[in-house]
């Protein structure tokens, strides 16, 4: 066990637009004319806070855990995946303290689902949802998010040792 009773992780993530395909944010579907195009559901921001745990824990990256390469993990549900991590990261003694997230989308609109995503990562991360923060911000009409190219989350999450809370 480390000697530092806390550690910090930051995760990204970043996936194509294309027509024809479900727009999954935050484990929830979103009414939208593009979806994100990806190995499993596409899901940036639960992709970002796998990412992030698994940094704050040492334990590599989610292309390492869920690889592109393996079927399955195709159009997998990414909240199969960061509960799989969850765990882990209980297993070596460590919970969740609190998460920050941001969300770059041009639209459709999130802060009317900002909530509820607030909830279902507070749930799937087992804290209270007053320790997730979700923010979300367009391209502006710049650059791929701001042309509907692309849409991308980041996260910083804060583990703290489970014998020190």
């Amino acid at each position: 066990m480390s000697e530092i009773p806390f550690r910090v992780g930051l995760g990204h993530d970043t996936h194509r637009l294309e027509s024809g395909r479900r727009l999954i944010v935050g484990g929830m579907e979103l009414e939208s004319d593009l979806g994100a195009v990806g190995h499993s559901d596409g899901d940036v921001l639960l992709h970002a806070v796998t990412d992030a745990l698994l940094g704050a824990a040492g334990l590599g990256d989610i292309g390492g855990w869920f690889p592109d390469t393996d079927n399955e993990w195709k159009d997998a549900d990414s909240s199969k995946l960061l509960a799989t991590v969850v765990a882990e990261i209980h297993q070596r003694e460590w919970k969740v303290g609190n998460l920050d997230c941001t969300i770059f989308l041009e639209r459709p609109k999130l802060a009317p689902h900002k909530a509820n995503m607030e909830s279902k990562l507070a749930k799937l991360l087992q804290i209270d949802d007053a320790n997730v923060n979700v923010k979300a911000k367009t391209g502006e009409n710049v650059g791929p998010i701001g042309r509907r190219e692309s849409i991308a989350a980041e996260a910083i999450v804060l583990l703290v040792q489970e014998s020190n809370s």
